[in-house]
């Protein structure tokens, strides 16, 4: 007998777990054991061959309907064609080229599994020279096709040296070999909760008897992934809670009151609700850790500097982390201003009762630099902006008391955490993201921390419309929109191009474009150096156009924007670089080249940067995209609602949800498997509960040995990090 930690070497011999180790980097019994069906067929259900996409590599389960074998028009030889339908009218032909003798096997009336790449020739779907299993006739009991006898059929994530039927024959192999397993749940959880033995459900997976059995096994292994994340984060958390932070409390008379007493406007009942959350986490002696998330434009930035004003009414500084350097410089400008005099103590016509708000980016200057780098040690800079450029080792905070992180998800987490570590204590941390997240990412990904949510919009912000321009059908469309454009100019207004790639040269200009829907070759992606000549020769002759992308020197760069700005400009030509924190109010129409290359939750966030002002804002998504086709169907959901939750649910559900847990960080494949961030909220919740009460009554599960080693399984010990950094 074996166990899950067994080389697959043991049981299936060297060249069989040569080939899964290289192919599917399957190395372990317990490798293949957790490496689960992608679906099940049944004989007589139909494959729907219809909505298989050319280019696609796909296993189908088929009926042979007809065989023939024929000469070859263009070369010598034969050429065999199979038929094979699905049960609801979708044909497909199977071709083999000088292999007549397989005609004896693709008899009228076989079922098979036919593995390939779908192509397309005179307007029929075919595989060309597929793999192929068939699956034995009535009262056949060849050990070959055993795996098959069942009702269901499983299709396994198969590659093409190690396609599914191998992958099965293995499984049973293992499966026959393995001694029983081990169940890490806790006997209470696991018939509290109605959850099978792990052991009959990993074998329930692979070969089930029903349907009915094979629900109650996935059931099983989801809670077994929802339960190992959820521990780990509800185990951070309490570390966390435990943690010493220096409190900083709100003050009757302070920077903050004075700065509340001069805004020029209300704030919204969100922002105040959201303020009372944090103010209370910053006077607690433990760190807070809280994300605030809110719709582009609902005021996180006025929350985040209130926080940062109540730190600094302490004695202490805030640390603002941005992730590019336009938007640092961004943020700076827009908290000078909010500032006023506040933010300018020490100068001439500067609030001696204020403080000073320091830039530090890369591309200062030596002089800039070591000023900057003295404000922040002595602690006259109360609030410091800045990128990446704030973990450099020059740079010493003389009480870092607050870090506030714009846009988490553009840092990695080693960057996240050299910035805390300057400070002498766990400094609170407010993390801000303008993507809306999903109620189950949320308590997936940031279960760990307390999460507030700012769904309203200041008064004065105007709607922003939104229309797909489908430029390949309708060159008309293209023209009306730049005409649209001209108008809004026209009227007073300025307007943003986007486009995904700098172009030039750039080594992501290389990169391979991926091939569209069809299968087909694309061509590169429009690009802002190519495009903005263009423009400016053709249909926006005459307007007075910049440029803006990330390879532009930083002087330049925030040149750009000022002039953009300051109205010195009418038309901004960037790439993504305007995609979160850059405000300009009299921005109202925005036109997105190739929207079909951006993702969803990214579309969201280039159009909230028009309609920031009192007048109606307009984004054109410009695309190629043929209608009907998975890209102009995101394009067109994008286009009908503002609904930043909505378009969250979307694009998760484009995304491989495992990204979540670090997979795309660290390289490597995801570990959700089964897991549904989407469709199994409730499973994610009873699991949560679960783990909140386990960890209360022994945080370390030193009662649950196994359970701590299955949680190291399912999160292994990069994904813990990240989840610990997080």
């Amino acid at each position: 007998m074996t166990t899950l930690a067994e080389p697959l070497k043991k049981v299936l011999g060297d060249k069989t777990a040569k080939a899964l180790d290289k192919h599917l980097d399957l190395r372990t019994v317990g490798d293949l054991v957790y490496h689960f069906p992608r679906r099940y067929d049944e004989r007589g259900e139909h494959t729907d061959i219809r909505s298989l996409s050319v280019g696609e590599d796909v296993t189908v389960l088929g009926q042979v309907r007809r065989a023939t074998t024929r000469p070859m028009r263009q070369r010598s030889g034969r050429l065999l064609e199979v038929l094979v339908e699905d049960g609801t009218g979708g044909l497909l032909t199977l071709t083999f080229f000088n292999q007549a003798w397989r005609e004896r096997d693709l008899r009228p009336g076989r079922w098979g599994l036919f593995a390939g790449k779908v192509t397309e020739f005179r307007g029929k779907r075919q595989l060309n020279g597929p793999d192929y299993v068939l699956l034995g006739d009535e009262g056949e009991a060849s050990e070959e096709i055993e795996e098959f006898a069942g009702a269901l059929i499983p299709v396994y994530p198969a590659a093409g040296a190690v396609p599914t039927w191998t992958i099965a024959r293995c499984v049973r192999v293992a499966l026959d070999t393995l001694a029983p397993v081990d169940d890490p749940l806790p006997a209470t959880v696991r018939a509290g909760r109605g959850l099978l033995p792990l052991d009959t459900a990993l074998r329930e997976i692979h070969r089930p008897g029903s349907r009915e059995d094979l629900h109650k096994a996935r059931r099983r292994l989801k809670w077994d992934e929802a339960f190992a994340v959820q521990l780990t984060l509800v185990r951070r958390k309490v570390r966390a809670t435990a943690l010493p932070a220096r409190p900083r409390p709100a003050t009757a008379q302070g920077v903050l009151s004075t700065f509340d007493t001069r805004l020029p406007y209300e704030l919204t009942e969100g922002q105040r609700r959201v303020g009372a959350e944090i103010a209370t986490d910053l006077a607690t002696t433990h760190p807070m850790h809280r994300l605030l998330q809110g719709e582009v434009g609902s005021g996180k930035t006025v929350c985040a500097l209130r926080a940062m004003l109540q730190v600094v009414d302490s004695g202490g500084q805030a640390a603002l982390l941005a992730p590019t350097e336009v938007l640092a410089a961004q943020h700076h400008r827009s908290i000078s201003a909010l500032l006023g005099p506040l933010g300018r103590a020490g100068e001439l016509d500067g609030d001696p009762a204020g403080t000073q708000v320091a830039l530090v980016t890369g591309s200062l200057g030596a002089a800039a630099r070591r000023a900057a780098a003295a404000e922040v040690a002595s602690g006259a800079a109360g609030i410091v902006i800045g990128t990446h450029a704030l973990l450099y080792e020059n740079v010493e905070f003389n009480d870092l008391g607050l870090v506030v992180v714009d846009e988490q998800h553009r840092f990695g987490v080693e960057q996240r955490d050299a910035l805390r570590a300057k400070a002498d204590q766990p400094p609170h941390t407010l993390v801000m993201t303008a993507t809306p997240i999903p109620r189950t990412v949320a308590m997936t990904v940031y279960g760990d921390l307390e999460i507030s949510i700012l769904d309203q919009l200041p008064g004065g912000r105007s709607p922003i419309a939104s229309h797909v321009v489908p430029a390949a059908d309708k060159p008309a469309f293209l023209d009306r929109a730049w005409r649209r454009l001209r108008e809004e100019v026209d009227a007073g207004h300025q307007a943003y191009v986007v486009c995904p790639r700098i172009g030039d040269g750039s080594a992501s200009d290389a990169d391979e474009p991926p091939p569209d829907d069809d299968g087909t070759a694309r061509r590169p992606p429009l690009a802002v150096t190519e495009v903005a000549p263009l423009l400016a020769e053709g249909p926006l002759h005459g307007l007075r156009i910049g440029v803006l992308h990330g390879r532009l020197p930083a002087d330049e760069k925030d040149a750009v924007m000022r002039s953009f700005a300051a109205g010195d400009l009418d038309v901004l030509v960037a790439t993504t670089v305007v995609e979160v924190g850059v405000d300009v109010p009299n921005a109202t129409v925005m036109i997105v080249m190739d929207a079909d290359r951006f993702g969803v939750s990214q579309l969201h966030q280039l159009r909230g940067r028009v309609g920031r002002g009192s007048a109606a804002g307009l984004c054109l998504l410009v695309t190629e995209a043929v209608e009907g086709s998975a890209a102009r169907e995101r394009l067109d959901a994008v286009a009908s609602t503002t609904d930043g939750f909505k378009l969250a649910e979307l694009d998760l559900e484009q995304r491989r949800e495992g990204d979540v847990l670090g997979a795309t960080q660290s390289g490597r494949r995801s570990h959700l498997r089964l897991l549904s961030l989407l469709k199994d909220e409730k499973l994610i919740g009873e699991a949560r509960q679960e783990a909140i009460d386990l960890v209360s009554a022994d945080p370390e599960l030193t009662a649950h040995p196994l359970l701590a080693q299955s949680i190291a399984l399912l999160v292994d010990e990069e994904r813990a990090e990240y989840l610990e950094k997080g």
